[in-house]
C-alpha cells in the first residue's frame, strides 16, 4: 500500500481469517469466495463506511467490493479471485460525511429543528463535492444528477426532498464518488489462489517399473499406458510415480529391505543416483526423457496429470557426492553420513545438509531441479519427507517455482508432529498427507476431521487421505477382508475432497511384513508379481465412488464438512451440502468390516438444508436403493456383505 497522505483516522484490527497475524496466506481456489470480517471503529458518533479491496500482487488494479456492518463494530466483506497466483487485500474505511449528514437531516426535519436550513446548506455542498468527484472521474451523466438534488435541496421545502435523499439509487451514485480523503487503509493479507485440482483430486500411485505387474520384467514409461487407462477406469486424475530417477548401486537394498542386494535387485527408488547421473535424469531401464515426455502427454490426454516424487536423496553413487562433497555431512574419518531414522537406517541414501558453507547454491540446484521438470510438462509433485528439511528452504522453493507458474502443485509426505505438519501448510505447500490412516474409531475420525476442516487449519491446510501407501500398511487391514477395503477407501473419498491410494489396494492386498505396518515382498524394492484383474479386486467398486465424487460438487468442497449422530459407535454419519444446497451428500458407513451394525441416525436437518417436519428422499448413489425418511431421526442397517454403507443424495 502506498504511504497515507495523514494520520490514521480509523481504528482496523481483528481479521478473521488470518494466520499468524498475517505472517501466512490463505489458501483459495480461483473465484471461490473469501468471506472474512474485521472490527472497524473510531472517535466520536460518525457513520462508517467501508470496503474490501483485492489485487494480483505485482499489479496495480484494486478490485472492490462494500462491506456490511455486523454488530459490535464488527464489518464483514467478501470477495473472490479470477486469476491463479498470489494476491493481497486490505480494508479502506472512513467516516462517511454524507451518509452522516442524512442520518441526522432526517431526524432534524422530522422534529422541525430550527437548524434545518443551515444543515440544507451543509447537504448540498456535500453533494456538489460528490458532483466534482465525478466530474473528475469522467462521469458527467452521474455529476449532473448529484447536482441537481444539491440544486433542489437549495429551492425545495425539505419534506418534499426526504424520499429522494434517502432513495438507494442517490446512496449509490455518492457511494461511488464518496470523500476518502480522509480514509485509513489497513496493512495488506495474502492469499494464494490456486486451480481447482489444488481443493479436489483423487490419487493413484503406482511403480512406473511395476506397470505390467511381471517380478521377471522391469517395465518401461511406454508399458504403463494400460495402468493409465486403469486408473482413469477408476476414475482417478492424477498419477502419482515414486522417483523415476537413476537408482544407485552402492548400498544397494535387496528384497525386503535387506542390506544385501543380489544380481536382478532393482534396489529402493528413493536412492537417487547412479552411472547414468542424478534429480535430472531417467532411470535407464524405464527408458528416455523422451519417453517420459510421451507419456506426460498422453496422460494428459487422457484427461491425467503425472505427479513426480520429489525426493531430496542421494545414493552414494550421485554426482552431487563427487561434485559437491560439501553438500552432506562429513563424519570425523572423512566418510559421508548415511540417513537414519532410528530404528530404520538407509545405508542407500545420503542426506543434504541444508545449511552448509554452499548453502546459497545447494538451494538454487534443488529449485532448478523442481523447474527443469516442470518444464517437462509435470505441474504436480509429491514432497518426499518435507519436515526433515528447513521450513525456510520450501517457502523459498514453493514461491519460485510459482512465481514461474502458478499451476504448480505441491504434496507434502509428512507424517510427523502436528506443529510441523501445519507449518509446511502455511508457508505454501497445496495439500498434506493427514494421519486419517491411524484413525480407525469414530471419536478419532470425527475429532481429527473437524480440526482439519472445521476449524482453522481449513485456510491452509488440505488434507489428502490415503487408506494405505507403499510405506504404511495399517495394522487392520492386515489380512483383512474386502468390505474393509471398501469402508475406508469411502471414508477417505468421502470426508476429504482430495484422496488417494497405493496399487494393490484396489486388488486387497492385505499380507504384512510380521509386526510391522509394512507390505511383505514390498514393491519398494523389488518387481512385485501383479493380475490387476485378479478375481476379488473391488475396482468397480472404486470406480463408482470416484464417479459419485465427479458428479456432485458437494463433494468437491473440504470445508462444508458436518457431523450427525448415530447411536451405535460402529456407525459414522456426515454430510457435505454446497452454500446453495443444489448438491447435499449424506454419508452413513459402518466402521466394522467384519460384522452386521444397525442404529438409529439423529440427523442435524438445519445442517442438511432441510425444514422440520417435512418428508425427504435420500438416494444411494452406490447402490441404487430409494427411501422417503421423515423428520430427524431415521434406523440404518449396515452390512458387510452386502451394503455397509450408503452414500445418500438427499432430496427435499
Amino acid at each position: 500500500m502506498s504511504a497515507a497522505a495523514h494520520a490514521p483516522t480509523v481504528v482496523i484490527e481483528n481479521f478473521y481469517p488470518c494466520i499468524e497475524g498475517g505472517r501466512h496466506p490463505i489458501k483459495r481456489i480461483v473465484h471461490e469466495p473469501l468471506d472474512l470480517w474485521c472490527d472497524i471503529f473510531t472517535d466520536g458518533h460518525v457513520v462508517m463506511s467501508a470496503r474490501l479491496k483485492w489485487r494480483l500482487i505485482g499489479t496495480r488494479r484494486w478490485f472492490e467490493s462494500v462491506m456490511t456492518p455486523l454488530e459490535n463494530d464488527r464489518w464483514q466483506g467478501q470477495c473472490s479471485f479470477e486469476a491463479l497466483g498470489r494476491w493481497e487485500y486490505a480494508v479502506e474505511a472512513w467516516a462517511d460525511s454524507f451518509r452522516g449528514w442524512k442520518k441526522t437531516f432526517v431526524i432534524r426535519v422530522k422534529a422541525g429543528d430550527p437548524d434545518v436550513p443551515v444543515e440544507a446548506q451543509e447537504g448540498a455542498r456535500l453533494l456538489r463535492e460528490g458532483g466534482q468527484r465525478a466530474r473528475s472521474a469522467g462521469a458527467t451523466e452521474s455529476a449532473v444528477q448529484i447536482e441537481e438534488v444539491a440544486e433542489l435541496l437549495t429551492k425545495l421545502p425539505p419534506e418534499a426532498l426526504l424520499d429522494l435523499l434517502q432513495s438507494d439509487y442517490l446512496q449509490a451514485l455518492m457511494d461511488t464518488y464518496a470523500d476518502r480523503s480522509l480514509s485509513t487503509t489497513s496493512e495488506s493479507l495474502r492469499v494464494i489462489v490456486e486451480r481447482p485440482r489444488a481443493r479436489f483430486s483423487s490419487w493413484y500411485e503406482f511403480f512406473p517399473r511395476g506397470a505390467e505387474g511381471r517380478s521377471d520384467k522391469h517395465s518401461t514409461f511406454r508399458d504403463c499406458l494400460p495402468r493409465l487407462d486403469d486408473a482413469k477406469a477408476m476414475g482417478f486424475d492424477t498419477i502419482y510415480f515414486p522417483p523415476i530417477h537413476p537408482i544407485g548401486i552402492t548400498a544397494r537394498k535387496g528384497k525386503n529391505n535387506t542390506l544385501i542386494a543380489y544380481d536382478g535387485d532393482v534396489g529402493s527408488p528413493w536412492a537417487i543416483g547412479g552411472p547414468a547421473g542424478g534429480h535430472r535424469e531417467i532411470e535407464p531401464q524405464l527408458g528416455t526423457m523422451d519417453d517420459f515426455v510421451w507419456l506426460v502427454g498422453e496422460a494428459k490426454a487422457r484427461g491425467l496429470e503425472i505427479a513426480l516424487d520429489f525426493a531430496i536423496n542421494c545414493s552414494p553413487d550421485h554426482p552431487y557426492v563427487k561434485d559437491h562433497p560439501d553438500w552432506f555431512y562429513q563424519r570425523p574419518d572423512g566418510s559421508i553420513r548415511y540417513a537414519e531414522n532410528p530404528p530404520k537406517k538407509y545405508q542407500d541414501i545420503y542426506p543434504i545438509n541444508f545449511h552448509c558453507a554452499d548453502w546459497k547454491n545447494l538451494w538454487r540446484e534443488l529449485i532448478d531441479v523442481v523447474l527443469f521438470w516442470v518444464d517437462k510438462g509435470v505441474k504436480i509433485f509429491r514432497v518426499d519427507n518435507p519436515h526433515t528439511k528447513p521450513v525456510s528452504f520450501w517457502e523459498e522453493l514453493i514461491s519460485t517455482v510459482h512465481r514461474k507458474d502458478p499451476e504448480i502443485i505441491f504434496l507434502a509426505e509428512a507424517f510427523t508432529k502436528p506443529k510441523m505438519m501445519q507449518v509446511l501448510g502455511k508457508i505454501g505447500f497445496t495439500q498434506s498427507y493427514t494421519y486419517f490412516t491411524w484413525r480407525e474409531d469414530k471419536a478419532g475420525l470425527t475429532e481429527y476431521a473437524k480440526e482439519l476442516m472445521q476449524g482453522d487449519m481449513r485456510f491452509y491446510y488440505r488434507g489428502n487421505f490415503w487408506p494405505n501407501t507403499p510405506d504404511i500398511h495399517p495394522f487392520y487391514l492386515q489380512n483383512a477382508p474386502a468390505s474393509l477395503f471398501k469402508l475406508r477407501a469411502a471414508l477417505a473419498a468421502t470426508l476429504s475432497s482430495t484422496w488417494g491410494m497405493y496399487a494393490g489396494y484396489e486388488l486387497c492386498e492385505n499380507k504384512p511384513l510380521p509386526g510391522k505396518e509394512e507390505y511383505l515382498d514390498s514393491e519398494k524394492f523389488e518387481l512385485k508379481a501383479r493380475d490387476y484383474n485378479a478375481p476379488g479386486n473391488i475396482k468397480g467398486f472404486i470406480g463408482r465412488l470416484n464417479s459419485i465424487r465427479r458428479d456432485h460438487p458437494a463433494l468437491h468442497l473440504y470445508d462444508n464438512l458436518s457431523f450427525h449422530t448415530a447411536d451405535n459407535d460402529q456407525v459414522i454419519c456426515y454430510s457435505k451440502i454446497t452454500p446453495d444446497n443444489s448438491s447435499r451428500i449424506l454419508c452413513v458407513i459402518s466402521l466394522d468390516g467384519h460384522h452386521p451394525v444397525s442404529t438409529m441416525v439423529h440427523l442435524d436437518l438445519a445442517a442438511l438444508g432441510l425444514e422440520a417436519g417435512k418428508s425427504f428422499r435420500v438416494i444411494d448413489l452406490m447402490y441404487g436403493s430409494i427411501y422417503t425418511w421423515h423428520g430427524a431421526d431415521n434406523f440404518v442397517s449396515l452390512n458387510p456383505s452386502a451394503t455397509a454403507l450408503h452414500i445418500f443424495k438427499v432430496e427435499a
